[in-house]
């Protein structure tokens, strides 16, 4: 008994030492931690005054300010969003992005799932200098392929039509998407992919039941990345559209020619922002791991 009493007592001291120490690292972070949330409450302010705004009557907009809503919350209506979504060129420019969006997300994340899985584990001629042109490729700009393309459309008559956008967001795409996916692929165990051969399993085999299960992670932040800067692009579709316009040029459009009509472009400009951040939310738990691969052997 009194052995036991004598290391309970001494566990004691040990366990309220521990508890002090953790609420002093606690104490000593909460001035990040409050910092992090007043930048966050910052980044936040646009994005909400652009959905007060978007529920303001067009009267309101002009007569008051979008923080009015908080305190009356009467003047709120849901009447500029009705009015979008019987707008037909809104309406068209959304499903003209979607479609723009996800045939740009898929083709280049099977293109790229396929070369990546041949850099990372297939032995051929000249793979490390391919590799190498695949990661330039990262650092060429956009601008400088735009009036080459434009002229190249031309000829083969893939311009302002959404097949010609979903190929050049591809094309860009791929750099970075062969670069992920194969950083992520090399950290696959090579004793799965030797067991599948020893079983007979060709390579297509392996890549569609090994490697693609397990690169869900990387594959999922690729498609958040790719959806996202698609979705949010301007200036190709400026460049390489006339009548296929996705939901950005139609809300520049809507500002040039009526700069005033605020109750138009708010709604519209808040569906163009919620989208993909509901996109974001959907795939959020595989982000940090597909962002991180590779990071770590």
């Amino acid at each position: 008994m009194s052995t036991a009493s004598a290391t309970v007592e001494s566990q004691a001291p040990e366990m309220s030492e521990s508890t002090a120490t953790r609420i002093v690292r606690i104490l000593g972070k909460t001035p990040v931690y409050l910092f992090l949330v007043f930048i966050g409450l910052l980044w936040l302010v646009p994005t909400l005054g652009l959905l007060f705004t978007s529920l303001l009557q067009p009267a309101d907009i002009g007569r008051t300010g979008w923080w009015h809503v908080i305190t009356q919350p009467s003047l709120a209506t849901l009447d500029n969003y009705r009015e979008i979504f019987e707008n037909e060129d809104i309406t068209s420019a959304i499903w003209t992005t979607v479609w723009i969006s996800v045939g740009a997300t898929i083709l280049p994340i099977i293109v790229a799932a396929l070369a990546a899985y041949a850099f990372a584990w297939l032995e051929f001629p000249g793979r490390d200098w391919l590799f190498l042109i695949v990661v330039a490729l990262l650092v060429v700009p956009i601008q400088m392929a735009l009036i080459p393309i434009f002229s190249l459309y031309n000829d083969l008559g893939l311009f302002d039509s959404i097949l010609g956008l979903v190929l050049f967001h591809t094309a860009f795409g791929l750099p970075l998407a062969v670069f992920l996916l194969r950083n992520f692929f090399i950290g696959i165990p090579r004793d799965l992919l030797e067991a599948a051969r020893i079983d007979g399993a060709s390579e297509l085999r392996i890549f569609a039941r090994v490697i693609l299960p397990l690169g869900i992670p990387a594959i999922a932040s690729l498609a958040i990345f790719q959806f996202l800067w698609v979705w949010n692009d301007l200036l190709v579709a400026l460049s390489l559209g006339r009548e296929t316009q996705p939901i950005t040029v139609a809300i520049f459009s809507q500002m040039r020619q009526f700069s005033a009509n605020i109750e138009l472009i708010a709604p519209a400009a808040f569906v163009s922002l919620a989208i993909p951040l509901a996109v974001f939310f959907a795939f959020q738990r595989y982000f940090v791991e597909g962002l991180l691969a590779g990071s770590v052997k």
